[in-house]
């Protein structure tokens, strides 16, 4: 296997630099033919890679500055070349790493990505896509916040990129797709969602689109790939958080109310153990940037040390893929959804 270099923002995230080096520590311990490259602090850096078992060799770039969870988008561009971030960007862009990671502001990565790497040719807006446990397999979900408004366009074009990210990471030859809806009536939702839905929907498209789905249809894994705007994403990925850290704390409570009971978790643990494992969101922790012309993974900025190595697993694994070729190629077959339009019209 060959090696696969991350360029990790040391500064991003609530407990930065600490998580993401220990973070960094247990991706290595997994994976040897990991290398990283760390930006930030280089003063708050060294003490934590000098403790470390398996990262004391690792390169580490000093950055004076770093982007505050905080901070808008204007004012984290603003301070520019000087931010952790931003130099985590610029060593993928140079070439010198294979993808970045960073628990930072989400909008500032994007930002900061989307003017490095700049947007694959035909992609009008990048999405931040993920995957989500569901009764029956994965679920790639799309867009999960960096879009608050979209047409059409954006929404035909996120199934496509969901589509083909779906295919290479998941090796599903075939991706179904839903989009998010009110209802699974054709004429429900707004007019934004049946324009796409009437794209998707072509025979010409060459798309396995299902139809409308509903948010519980999420969970049930109806479809593989679910399509929505970044902002009824973001809600419905946080009520989904939420949902699974309220499951487990009332069972832990439940447990424990009598001798019974912790008997009855006793005898249950093994399963109780498998449950907590699907459901816990740091094994699920690590959205990507699709749609740009380089791999960035966004990490929760609470999460862990095993939330961020699960991160880091993410942006290894596609970088092992390749999967952005896979983007490219569907979204050229695709096409311009305008000249689509224009074609049909003149028909």
């Amino acid at each position: 296997m060959s090696i696969t270099r991350l360029a990790l923002d040391a500064m991003g995230g609530d407990n930065a630099p600490g998580i993401v080096i220990k973070g960094a520590d247990v991706a290595k311990a997994k994976n040897p033919d990991l290398e990283f490259v760390f930006i930030g602090d280089s003063e708050r850096i060294k003490p934590y890679l000098s403790r470390s078992i398996h990262l004391k060799n690792a390169s580490v770039i000093h950055a004076e500055d770093k982007v505050e969870s905080d901070e808008n988008v204007s004012q984290a561009v603003r301070k520019g070349k000087q931010t952790s971030m931003w130099k985590a960007v610029a060593e993928v862009k140079a070439g010198h790493c294979d993808a970045v990671v960073s628990a930072g502001n989400t909008g500032a990565l994007m930002a900061i990505s989307k003017l490095q790497f700049r947007p694959m040719e035909g992609v009008t807006r990048p999405a931040i896509a993920t995957f989500l446990p569901t009764e029956k397999r994965q679920v790639c979900m799309l867009d999960l916040g960096a879009n608050i408004e979209c047409d059409a366009e954006n929404l035909v074009q996120f199934a496509i990129m969901g589509a083909a990210f779906t295919r290479s990471v998941l090796d599903v030859k075939d991706p179904s797709i839903g989009l998010l809806n009110v209802g699974e009536e054709d004429q429900k939702g707004h007019e934004y969602l049946r324009e796409a839905a009437d794209i998707l929907n072509d025979a010409d498209s060459g798309m396995n689109y299902q139809g409308f789905v509903e948010g519980t249809d999420i969970t049930k894994g109806e479809v593989d790939v679910v399509v929505t705007d970044g902002f009824t994403g973001n809600v419905a990925l946080k009520t989904a958080e939420g949902t699974a850290m309220l499951i487990t704390n009332l069972l832990k409570t439940a447990f424990k109310e009598s001798f019974l009971t912790k008997l009855a978790y006793l005898l249950a643990r093994a399963a109780m153990r498998r449950m907590r494992s699907r459901l816990d969101p740091r094994v699920h922790n690590g959205a990507v940037f699709l749609g740009l012309n380089g791999i960035a993974v966004k990490s929760h900025g609470g999460t862990d040390e095993i939330g961020y190595a699960n991160a880091i697993k993410v942006a290894a694994d596609l970088v092992e893929h390749g999967f952005m070729p896979d983007v490219q190629k569907a979204l050229q077959k695709f096409g311009s959804i305008s000249d689509r339009q224009a074609d049909k019209a003149g028909d």
